[in-house]
């Protein structure tokens, strides 16, 4: 029979157990009975609560009652900065410790163990934003020269497909569903549009540079011609053929997969000599951090990552700050 909420249990005089280890128990008891988790879960519950146990028997506090939220709070700080016998914890991990208190003393009170909730108020850490990875501009070159074997119809295509991701920060989607139609160019002034199809059907037109330009133009003049007779030849890939099929085809004619894209970039980096891994995310993250760092606004960043809000686009923002401090650091003559 529990003890009446808000009194203090004596130690069992047989076992010596405290009233708190005591509780601990009867929660991973409940955990296994009343809720059939998994061993692996109990396993992390048990020790998440072990050493919360440490913690409380270092403080002295035998009962529940004797714990409050600033001696939960307290557990979470120890937690982020480790001890003599455990090294720091990850916000990740941190908050799942946390997750494993809240859970303890919130069936104390269900179970009449404790009038109270220490641990209510106590939330666990959010875990740190991870910033996006872009690629400094000589290792986004070298990727774009390594594009394909030289000389051959898939290495314009590769060529094009890797300026167009990198040119107009599309996702890997928006360029394998690109259309020829889709690519517009002023014969007067020479500039281009691509109309991108992002997310939620979402459109947008976005400016293309010369260089992705100068790439498809040698696709579609040297390139995909070739691709669509052999479509045609050997009877697959015929719904993406002639003018208004799809701009990038694979090597029966077809459309590209965001698959076999994904595969050329990767493949690229490798004969780059890129050691880090390389998506085609990369190159949209790129694309934002490069145009960040010289100078464009954030909304017109927005604009052309098709980002329904700003504040996704802000992320990047924190890695152009980042830069300027390093440039910062080493440049200015009383920065340190």
């Amino acid at each position: 029979m529990s003890a009446p909420a808000g009194t203090t249990s004596p130690p069992d005089p047989s076992t010596g157990v405290r009233p708190v280890e005591r509780a601990v128990r009867t929660y991973l008891d409940h955990l296994v009975v009343e809720r059939g988790v998994a061993a692996n879960t109990l396993s992390s519950y048990r020790r998440d609560l072990r050493r919360y146990l440490g913690w409380l028997a270092e403080r002295g506090i035998e009962d529940l009652v004797g714990v409050d939220e600033q001696v939960v709070t307290g557990f979470l700080v120890r937690l982020r900065e480790g001890d003599g016998d455990h090294p720091p914890l990850s916000s990740t991990s941190a908050a799942r410790t946390v997750v494993a208190v809240r859970g303890f003393h919130r069936f104390a009170v269900a179970d009449g163990l404790v009038g109270h909730d220490p641990a209510a108020g106590v939330r666990p850490p959010q875990p740190a934003k991870r910033l996006p990875k872009a690629l400094p501009l000589s290792d986004v070159e070298a990727i774009l020269e390594a594009a394909g074997s030289p000389g051959t119809v898939l290495a314009l295509r590769d060529r094009a497909l890797l300026e167009v991701l990198y040119g107009t920060g599309a996702r890997i989607s928006e360029a394998v569903g690109l259309d020829v139609d889709d690519l517009d160019v002023d014969p007067a002034t020479g500039q281009g549009t691509v109309l991108l199809r992002g997310k939620g059907g979402k459109q947008r037109l976005v400016p293309v540079g010369s260089y992705a330009l100068e790439a498809v133009d040698a696709y579609l003049v040297r390139g995909r011609p070739e691709l669509v007779s052999t479509g045609s030849t050997t009877g697959r890939g015929r719904s993406d053929g002639g003018r208004a099929g799809a701009l990038f085809l694979n090597a029966r004619g077809g459309r590209l997969s965001r698959q076999s894209a994904w595969t050329v970039l990767t493949r690229a980096a490798e004969r780059a000599g890129i050691t880090r891994e390389v998506s085609p995310h990369t190159l949209r993250h790129s694309f934002a951090t490069h145009l960040l760092d010289g100078g464009a606004d954030v909304r017109v960043v927005q604009e052309l990552l098709g980002h329904a809000s700003v504040t996704t686009t802000q992320v990047y923002t924190l890695v152009t700050v980042d830069n300027l401090r390093e440039v910062f650091a080493t440049a200015h003559p009383r920065a340190r």
